[in-house]
């Protein structure tokens, strides 16, 4: 069941209990001590540096982690460590970056050293809007290159995040992307509702998708709905892109939005009414779209506005799929606009020539 730990992070107490979320984070996924230790530095640095450049912020522990590579259909288990802020962004990143590059009153790592010694890292800043980073540690580290979000095995790489309403343990969406021959798969799935029920029809979604990566988006959604019969149901959003072919074949029942970006603008994907497990269209026809080098796919929960204004196509093709993600969900909220329901969003881009994008 889909397990994610949300910190406000306001005063220097909190940095601790950001600490003990991330260590409780490690004991749910299975790290051992040593993987444990890496997490707990990195969410604590990212903690700090909250409080010290930024005024505060959020944290987002999420587990497990897929390998963002999309290079095959093994979850790697694991955390991802989110921290969002609105606060008046980084002057400098390349020299925030940089290993050994400290603050007063941190742990003395920088973001460098969270970059060199986590399994996939990145961040992104602008100035008077803010700052998202994302750490990923796994159970154990790969023989990838240390801090870069691997490359080999795929042209593509997803990410998301999750937020569960109200600070909940657990969130009734759930997302997940597969790759299956020259397919890959992303599905984001909102159970009914919200807290554990939701979950249990969310998490069912995820579950047989690793059983049915390989059929097209319409039959999977059929496949889905007898599958959901026996929970409360969920709204889902399946986009099947065929890497051969450059074509992005996208279903959908239920509020679940869907926006491909290319050449520039967003156009939307759209999906039928319903309830997959409840209700359903006597025919699902899907939609078939050319997929180009700059294509953008992002796929979210109802939770977020529903008239968010999604940003420029261009600045979310080289980012960290999950940072875009956690970019698209706090420039969508606001205090006057507070959260209304589990808050999922998940992007499929391009993964990038430069790999420490």
């Amino acid at each position: 069941m889909t397990r994610v730990w949300d910190i406000p992070v306001h005063d220097s107490t909190r940095v601790r209990d950001v600490r003990v979320a991330a260590e409780a984070a490690c004991g749910h996924a299975g790290l051992d001590q040593g993987r444990t230790a890496v997490a707990a530095l990195v969410a604590t640095e990212l903690a700090t540096n909250l409080l010290k450049h930024a005024g505060g912020g959020q944290i987002l522990i999420d587990t497990p982690v897929a390998d963002l590579s999309v290079s095959g259909d093994e979850q790697v288990p694991g955390l991802q460590i989110v921290a969002v802020d609105h606060g008046p962004g980084m002057p400098d990143l390349a020299a925030a970056l940089r290993d050994g590059y400290s603050t007063t009153a941190s742990l003395g790592a920088g973001l460098g050293t969270c970059r060199r010694i986590a399994d996939g890292f990145g961040v992104h800043t602008v100035r008077g809007q803010g700052t998202v980073a994302v750490a990923r540690v796994h159970a154990a580290r790969g023989e990838q290159q240390p801090g870069r979000v691997p490359t080999a095995g795929s042209p593509v790489r997803a990410g998301g995040v999750n937020i569960p309403l109200r600070a909940a343990e657990h969130s009734g969406d759930a997302w997940a992307c597969i790759r299956s021959g020259d397919f890959v798969t992303l599905l984001l799935a909102d159970g009914l509702g919200h807290g554990p029920a939701a979950a249990e029809a969310s998490d069912a979604a995820v579950r047989l998708l690793r059983q049915c990566a390989h059929l097209p988006p319409p039959d999977l959604l059929g496949e889905l709905h007898g599958a959901l019969r026996d929970t409360r149901g969920a709204a889902i959003a399946v986009a099947r892109l065929d890497l051969a072919a450059g074509q992005l074949d996208f279903a959908g029942i239920g509020n679940v939005g869907a926006r491909l970006g290319a050449d520039g603008t967003w156009r939307p994907l759209l999906s039928h009414p319903g309830i997959v497990g409840a209700h359903r269209p006597a025919r699902l026809p899907g939609s078939r779209t050319p997929w180009a080098s700059d294509s953008v796919l992002v796929l979210h929960s109802d939770g977020l506005p529903s008239r968010w204004a999604p940003p420029p196509v261009a600045s979310l093709v080289s980012l960290d799929p999950a940072v875009s993600a956690a970019v698209i969900v706090r420039d969508s909220s606001s205090a006057a606009r507070p959260v209304r329901d589990d808050t999922t969003v998940a992007v499929l881009n391009p993964t990038p020539l430069d790999p420490q994008t």
